[in-house]
């Protein structure tokens, strides 16, 4: 059975370091840059997953996981990790049919050998998975009414809840801090987090425009609310979802050589290209201090 003594023993690190860094992109505009190293919580359970999944596991208490994701989600691989480092049973309900007849990628490949059973379904099931009769059907044919489910991505109000303690410990210590966003959870927590003069910037990395609403809902489910001080800048998704360019590679390389971090490209690269580019905008003021949250790793 879950609990805060077995999360406990897998020895997060936690509160993640706070490493500040010398880049003249933002120092020749008066702003001091540090990064929120949460890629160094936990070496499987990397970032925001371990601060979304850990309350999740929680709540499960003990009954096996359904959650759901594309093919190269890095959700169901944490997820699938966890599954093994507690000795719980875990489902992947894995979008897209025409993929269970076709050798597993290396992302669905480490799923497996973690012991997560995959369950693929059509991509119009999968739209519809929110909806309590498909949800249900979901869970018969995956064999899995018992369990807890855990939406894509991992945002849900145990989630949002979780990343309250990301705001909690960069409370005071910037004006601004930055977070990729896929789903909205992360911000919705960090948001509500942070101290009444700190505001909260999401990057998103899916293209659409709907973020902003779905990030409200979670923090009014979540605190009954709208929480905290927060805006969303939808320039740098670069296509989309598990989208990048040369441009966006050679940036990320650039900032790995500059300071000898790894950059995570699908997330991590995004939210620094749109730092870098909202300082040379001057949106940000010279004189704070800026707080980016590094998310994962390569």
């Amino acid at each position: 059975m879950t609990g805060p003594d077995v999360l406990a023993s897998l020895r997060p690190r936690l509160p993640s370091p706070l490493q500040e860094v010398e880049d003249v992109r933002f120092a020749r505009h008066g702003v001091r840059l540090l990064l929120k190293r949460d890629d160094l919580i936990h070496p499987e359970l990397i970032g925001n997953k371990w601060r979304k999944l850990a309350p999740n596991l929680d709540a499960a208490a003990g009954r096996p996981i359904v959650t759901f994701g594309g093919a190269y989600s890095n959700h169901l691989r944490a997820t699938a990790a966890a599954g093994r480092l507690l000795g719980l049973r875990t489902t992947g309900v894995v979008r897209g049919q025409e993929l269970a007849d076709r050798p597993l990628n290396p992302s669905l490949a480490r799923c497996a050998a973690d012991g997560m059973r995959l369950h693929f379904v059509d991509r119009s099931t999968y739209r519809a998975k929110a909806e309590p009769r498909t949800l249900a059907a979901i869970l018969r044919a995956a064999h899995a009414e018992d369990a807890h489910v855990v939406p894509e991505g991992g945002s849900n109000v145990e989630a949002v809840r979780g990343c309250v303690s990301l705001g909690g410990e960069l409370s005071g210590l910037a004006d601004v801090v930055a977070v990729a966003c896929g789903t909205g959870g992360t911000l919705a927590g960090l948001a509500a987090g942070l101290a009444p003069d700190q505001r909260a910037l999401g990057i998103p990395v899916l293209k659409g425009g709907f973020l902003t609403a779905e990030i409200q809902t979670l923090q009014e489910r979540a605190f009954g609310r709208r929480r905290g001080v927060w805006s969303l800048d939808d320039r740098f998704h670069f296509g989309g979802y598990a989208r990048t360019t040369p441009e966006l590679d050679a940036f990320a390389a650039d900032f790995e050589q500059r300071h000898g971090l790894p950059v995570e490209r699908l997330y991590v690269a995004k939210l620094l290209y749109g730092l870098v580019i909202l300082a040379e905008e001057g949106r940000l003021a010279p004189g704070s201090t800026l707080a980016a949250v590094i998310t994962g790793r390569p």
